[in-house]
């Protein structure tokens, strides 16, 4: 396994997302089963996880602590506060100094250490200076509590304002091969700043893994069920892009899972994806991309495909979409 830093992180090139274990789109998942998959994660080479107070909530990171209290010097956790979770508001945003100091202490007696390695803002919060919620996280850190932070759907303004009171290590944001906005809207910032960048559904939440086709239907469990990508006209009008994928996939020698993440860690030195998953199979399969990269012609080349393909959907629902900063 290959490792990157963010920031001033080092962390291994893919880690892994520990949201689908909690049911997130769907389906109940044993708790001793999703231990034995963090570990065995980790016995692969996999050191960065990525949790957060309102997954589950809470369920996440009980048993992400749990899991990595083995080998926990050598794991790195990511993990984040700004929903109103403790106020049993957890789809409010809630930033306050207050709030995020009982988060995080909540987070490190679920997380079961004493240190949060990279903790985040879930969401920019409107109420909220970005330079009150820098301060109090640099007052953390000084106290030992936190080791790096970070933002999460933030826009280079606020990556900025943040940053020039407490430097951050790493943004995370949703990025793949089908929604590369971050690409025009933080990349120069964050490449100028020294700042990692941590993508979340980088396989397009099984989208471009080729699981999905155009007569697939998500029931209301399933968090896909009301996202504009994943209605029935879009799916059918997408499906060039998994055409496109499978195509490459084949030409290097790897899975459709395995080249999405192969073009993002082929993009920039600072990306590492966090994937996510609940099942061993999807877990040993993904991981086969940590070695295999594209060549800066390969990249144009499938740029210049890509760019033929006129996809359709937007990628959030309107109330997850209005939470976003702008």
């Amino acid at each position: 396994m290959e490792y990157r830093k963010l920031g001033g992180l080092d962390v291994s090139a893919i880690g892994l997302g520990c949201l689908p274990m909690v049911g997130y789109y769907g389906g109940k998942y044993d708790k001793n089963e999703m231990i034995a998959l963090i570990r065995r994660a980790y016995d692969q080479g996999v050191t960065f996880f990525d949790t957060a107070e309102v997954y589950g909530p809470y369920i996440s990171e009980e048993w992400v602590g749990e899991a990595v209290a083995p080998f926990r010097k050598k794991a790195k956790i990511g993990t984040k506060f700004g929903f109103g979770v403790e106020e049993k508001q957890p789809t409010a945003l809630n930033s306050r100094p207050d709030h995020i100091r009982r988060a995080v202490e909540g987070s490190l007696k679920r997380l079961r250490t004493d240190y949060i390695d990279l903790l985040y803002q879930h969401r920019v919060d409107p109420k909220v200076p970005i330079e009150e919620v820098a301060g109090t996280v640099k007052d953390l850190m000084r106290e030992g509590k936190v080791l790096h932070w970070g933002l999460s759907e933030a826009s280079a303004r606020s990556i900025r304002r943040a940053h020039a009171v407490c430097p951050l290590s790493a943004v995370q944001s949703e990025y793949a091969i089908w929604w590369r906005e971050p690409e025009t809207k933080i990349f120069p910032t964050l490449e100028e700043l020294g700042i990692g960048f941590v993508p979340y559904c980088p396989l397009g939440r099984a989208f471009l893994t080729g699981t999905i086709n155009e007569n697939s239907r998500f029931g209301k469990v399933d968090l896909r069920w009301n996202l504009p990508q994943f209605q029935p006209e879009a799916l059918k009008h997408n499906m060039p892009l998994v055409t496109l994928v499978r195509k490459w996939a084949e030409r290097k020698g790897v899975t459709p899972a395995q080249f999405a993440l192969v073009w993002m860690l082929s993009r920039k030195a600072w990306i590492a994806p966090i994937p996510g998953t609940a099942r061993p199979v999807h877990l040993d399969d993904f991981l086969g991309a940590a070695n295999v990269r594209l060549t800066p012609y390969e990249m144009e080349e499938f740029d210049k495909a890509y760019m033929q393909i006129e996809l359709m959907g937007h990628r959030a629902d309107p109330f997850t979409e209005s939470q976003i900063d702008k």
